[in-house]
């Protein structure tokens, strides 16, 4: 099994980028992870207490179910994810995400290169790095359509936490990278490599895709 993180800022083009790479091979291959789905379970806590929660520090996700649901897949073993409902805050009560072992697994989220553990578990380390006027643009958009926000309270939760969180853990991560793909999903040639050496993964050449056994 081949486990491959994607990391980069908000609005960056990681889930983009993934699911180029899924087109690619098939999506029969591949089973696909978001790192948001990881956010701590937040139930116990009132709406307002919620929504003062610092949602782009590392510490607001549940590193260690993820560390140990890759673990699993890892071992052939299924598991089902939590579902984070970005309109209350919180995980579902009621629904989950099955993720069944592959040949190929891709993790995608904020802060996948930032925790060791985590690292440890990833075979390929990938950054995306994008222009910030391009990326706080697609929150913006994303935001209001996928999660029902306003415009000023994206703007303040951008100024607050999204822009000092990326300059403070994410960005640095950015060390940790295998490969780097500047402009998301519009570098065709970075999601071509990054195809290609999982494709040769997928053929058994591990050397030539430069994996470790």
């Amino acid at each position: 099994m081949l486990i491959i993180g994607i990391a980069g800022g908000t609005g960056s083009g990681k889930t983009t980028v993934a699911r180029s790479v899924i087109d690619r091979l098939g999506s029969d291959k591949v089973t696909f992870i978001s790192q948001d789905n990881y956010y701590k379970d937040n139930t116990h806590l009132s709406m307002e207490e919620r929504e003062k929660i610092n949602y782009d520090h590392p510490l607001a996700f549940d590193m260690e179910l993820l560390v140990q649901h890759l673990h699993l897949l890892k071992a052939r073993r299924s598991v089902q994810a939590p579902l984070y409902d970005f309109t209350i805050h919180t995980r579902s009560a009621t629904e989950t995400v099955a993720l069944e072992p592959n040949n190929i697994v891709i993790l995608e989220g904020l802060h996948v290169l930032f925790d060791e553990k985590l690292r440890e578990v990833l075979d390929i380390k990938v950054f995306v790095d994008t222009d910030p006027d391009v990326r706080i643009l697609r929150r913006v958009v994303r935001d209001i359509e996928e999660r029902g926000r306003s415009i000023q309270s994206i703007h303040d939760q951008y100024l607050n936490t999204v822009k000092p969180m990326h300059e403070a853990f994410i960005e640095p991560s950015k060390k940790y990278a295998d490969l780097i793909i500047p402009e998301g999903g519009y570098n065709q040639v970075g999601i071509e490599l990054l195809s290609i050496l999982t494709e040769k993964y997928l053929t058994g050449d591990r050397a030539a895709a430069g994996i470790k056994e």
